[in-house]
């Protein structure tokens, strides 16, 4: 049994949305699923770090999540800055409960053990300065104390609190974000994140800072594999 986790699946198979398009996509999906079959047995857990569907309604993610669903493992999925189909966790919960996606949960305000870790996690935010980014860093970054709160409370403090994001919570110009702050705080050793893409690549911020092991895993990144914490 192992944790892997990637992000950025950018599924579109029930809608017109391929980003096979986009350089270094071309024939992405069979790549996926290949490396997926290779690695993930069904007794693994797979983090989707946000971002998985084009899907525009929750009931338009079907053919997307009958695909996750028959893929091997346990999937627990993160929002991302383009996941407009999430909706409330009661509808989304009722949604799988009804198509039999018995494989598939959401990593949302809550936590989860697993592998002897606490498994926590947000959407996050963009850290470059806009109109409402203060506001909304601060909403996340309440998400994210919720869900270490959660997995405090429900397994105690002294198991490893393992952090999830989807959009990348430090960068160059910042590397003491209040996502950072938090994770300090709550003496987290490890962050994943994703949402970066092509030329933005490069941009990523790698390796330990301020005492935490950071890792970029959006899919193309990772070259459509998965990655084993």
């Amino acid at each position: 049994m192992a944790i892997f986790v990637v992000g950025d699946l950018h599924l579109s198979l029930g809608g017109d949305k391929p980003m096979d398009v986009f350089e270094g996509w071309e024939g992405y999906l069979p790549k996926l699923e290949a490396n997926w079959r290779t690695l993930i047995s069904p007794q693994d857990t797979v983090i989707l770090a946000g971002d998985t569907s084009w899907a525009m309604k929750l009931e338009d993610t079907k053919t997307d999540f009958a695909f996750i669903q028959n893929l091997p493992g346990q999937k627990w999925l993160l929002k991302g800055n383009h996941d407009y189909w999430w909706t409330t966790i009661t509808n989304m919960k009722n949604y799988l409960k009804e198509n039999k996606f018995n494989t598939i949960d959401f990593l949302h305000n809550n936590s989860y053990f697993i592998e002897d870790k606490i498994i926590v996690g947000t959407r996050g935010w963009n850290l470059l300065e806009t109109e409402n980014s203060e506001k909304m860093i601060n909403r996340e970054n309440n998400r994210l104390k919720l869900s270490i709160e959660d997995g405090i409370q429900k397994f105690g403090k002294e198991k490893e609190i393992v952090v999830f994001m989807h959009y990348p919570p430090i960068t160059i110009n910042n590397a003491n974000s209040e996502f950072v702050k938090t994770m300090k705080q709550y003496e987290i050793k490890r962050c994943y994140y994703a949402h970066l893409h092509g030329n933005s690549h490069k941009d990523a911020i790698e390796g330990i800072k301020n005492g935490i092991y950071f890792k970029l895993i959006s899919a193309d990144y990772l070259k459509f594999d998965l990655f084993e914490i």
